[in-house]
């Protein structure tokens, strides 16, 4: 079966989209669409009309046809088949199939009809199939730029709550300080020297002074101040001072940590063919560990910072999962990928795009299939009968092949921001502001595969400890994605190129 062209046209033969599949003038599918009302006949319920030279099988969708044209040795009951999919495919992504509705669905139309046939060919794919494609179609443009903008607003929310908390810490030294006066003071009207006691500033210590954790090398000149006028109780400071004063010791750390993986590309000598493969994982699990849905979602890009280099074919590897659906550019050579896993311009006398992040392969994998989950996470609350929980977490380490790195498992706290860890493999945290308790292991890899962390934690309801997050980041992907080889697709001379591989946990919850 050879499909020529797609097409939805009005009853007068006018195209409104039309979709070739082989190398034909424009001329000549606009003549073949112009004579197709003519040899049909009215009243008759045919669904293909042949002329000398192609078939035309068609199908009314409303005021207006889709139509295939094929050749005439081309196989009846597999036109058929292909029209109704196709019908299905318009009257599902058009509200009505009007004139206008078609023209403004252009874009994801022809999209599906690309999914549909393939360089004339019919693809082995249903309704449900083609709609997951076309969804594949992913907003986040740019991933870095997306988890630097992430970690920067997680800065700048602990920024605000370590100045919550700096200004907690003045009032209660405040408290302290107004205390101590009265105790010792509350029989005189004066504050002069009396018993031989003296209530200047060289006897007390300042309460605007900050705890030692705030501290900073400027602080001499508002100590000279308090010499000069004496002690000032009560008196707020303003909240932009406050953010200027702890800012270089929030900001700094969380933006540095935030763009390790940013700027490691950047750090790194790029050559002048560059490649970015990157992977998000989204898990969604249960209670007790076990999978519900795991989805990954993959992109490879391409970018050439020299025009003379843009002339090239990438050899990928990939597992071999059926289960993996891929998306090329729509200017990759799908043969090419589809028969060799090879990336090059669908016409080899056209360059890449050079100065530009092209995104030239899409992936995604969507399973429960519990032995393809990276990391199992296991909690286990138990109420004491005093108020409190004991909790045990667990992690196992799936796939041994994989090494992540900076994991963050973080358990909520439901009563009271404290818990009282016992044992634990790795550091923890807890982050008041958040309410959550952050056990955190720099990596995890075949030697550590499995862990525990044992607590304490205010709060006998056991369903509150959940959901549980999961973050992480790998240079080990799970689909497997690699380049194996740049080089020239004239000549097939090797071409020197530079790569980055990433993989991070984007919704990663248990419970």
């Amino acid at each position: 079966m050879v499909v020529l062209a797609a097409a939805v046209v009005t009853k007068s033969g006018k195209a409104v989209i039309s979709r070739q599949f082989h190398e034909m003038q424009r001329s000549r599918i606009e003549g073949l669409l112009a004579s197709f009302p003519k040899l049909t006949s009215t009243g008759q319920q045919h669904t293909t009309v042949e002329t000398e030279h192609v078939r035309f099988v068609y199908q009314p969708l409303d005021e207006l046809f889709m139509v295939l044209i094929t050749n005439r040795q081309s196989n009846i009951l597999q036109d058929i088949e292909s029209l109704h999919l196709f019908a299905r495919v318009v009257t599902d992504i058009c509200r009505s199939c009007d004139e206008t509705s078609i023209l403004r669905s252009a874009f994801e139309l022809l999209c599906a009809f690309d999914e549909i046939i393939s360089v004339g060919y019919r693809e082995n794919v249903n309704l449900s199939q083609v709609k997951s494609s076309i969804e594949m179609e992913s907003h986040e443009e740019r991933i870095q730029e997306i988890i630097a903008k992430n970690k920067e607003q997680e800065a700048k929310e602990e920024l605000k709550r370590r100045a919550k908390q700096f200004e907690m810490q003045r009032k209660e030294a405040q408290k302290r300080g107004q205390g101590f006066m009265q105790g010792n003071f509350s029989s005189n009207n004066g504050m002069g020297s009396y018993g031989g006691y003296s209530a200047s500033s060289d006897s007390l210590p300042s309460m605007r002074e900050s705890p030692s954790s705030y501290s900073r090398p400027s602080s001499s000149t508002p100590s000279a101040a308090s010499k000069a006028k004496g002690m000032q109780l009560g008196r707020k400071p303003k909240a932009a001072n406050l953010f200027e004063a702890i800012k270089p010791d929030v900001e700094e750390p969380l933006l540095n940590t935030a763009s390790l993986h940013g700027h490691k590309t950047a750090a790194s000598n790029q050559e002048s063919v560059h490649i970015d493969i990157e992977e998000r994982v989204s898990v969604t699990a249960n209670k007790d560990g076990g999978l519900e849905q795991m989805e990954v979602r993959g992109v490879l890009t391409l970018k050439i910072a020299d025009p003379a280099s843009a002339r090239i074919k990438l050899a990928l590897k990939a597992d071999d999962d059926a289960s993996i659906q891929f998306k090329t550019h729509p200017n990759v050579d799908k043969n090419a990928w589809k028969d060799q896993q090879i990336v090059q311009m669908r016409d080899l006398s056209r360059p890449f795009p050079a100065n530009q992040n092209l995104e030239v392969v899409r992936w995604k994998l969507s399973t429960r299939d519990e032995t393809a989950v990276p990391l199992t996470i296991t909690c286990w609350p138990s109420p004491a009968g005093n108020g409190s929980c004991d909790v045990n977490v667990e992690y196992e380490l799936e796939n041994e092949e994989l090494e992540l790195q900076d994991v963050v498992i973080s358990i909520p706290l439901p009563a009271e921001p404290t818990a009282d860890v016992s044992q634990n493999d790795g550091s923890y945290y807890v982050d008041r502001a958040r309410r959550v308790l952050e056990w955190q292991l720099p990596v995890i890899n075949s030697s550590n595969k499995s862990g525990s962390l044992e607590c304490s934690i205010p709060g006998n309801d056991a369903d509150s400890f959940f959901p549980v997050t999961v973050s992480f980041a790998s240079e080990k992907l799970i689909c497997g994605v690699d380049v194996l080889s740049v080089s020239n697709a004239e000549n097939n001379a090797d071409t020197a190129y530079s790569k980055n591989i990433i993989m991070t946990a984007e919704d990663y919850f248990v419970g």
